[in-house]
């Protein structure tokens, strides 16, 4: 019960994500005076970092630990640039693209 719980907030959280990054570089096109601020893609990393670790522990699919890695490193290697950078790398829309897939596969895999 606890990992559908984690599922659930896995998936909410990288939803948020993608909506955030799809979103956010719209509205720059609008002049509202807002600017990008990078650690709001950290918060969503941070979150996402502790729910696919408490996740993976759980998952006894190394394909689906695979997955839910490899999307939390594409999320940082694009976070961490835009940090060192200031450049923004689309990696963080397939990283958390990955991250929504992986947790809905692992909320199907749940036998209820």
């Amino acid at each position: 019960m606890k990992s559908k719980i984690l599922d659930a907030v896995g998936i909410s959280a990288a939803v948020l994500c993608l909506i955030h990054c799809i979103a956010f570089p719209l509205l720059m096109i609008i002049p509202l005076g807002i600017s990008h601020n990078p650690y709001i893609d950290l918060a969503f990393l941070i979150i996402g970092a502790v729910v696919v670790y408490r996740v993976t522990k759980q998952v006894a699919s190394l394909r689906l630990k695979f997955l839910f890695w490899a999307s939390i490193l594409l999320i940082s290697i694009s976070v961490f640039a835009d940090f060192i950078f200031e450049i923004h790398i689309p990696l963080i829309y397939v990283g958390a693209a990955g991250l929504i897939a992986g947790h809905i596969i692992n909320f199907k895999n749940h036998k209820h």
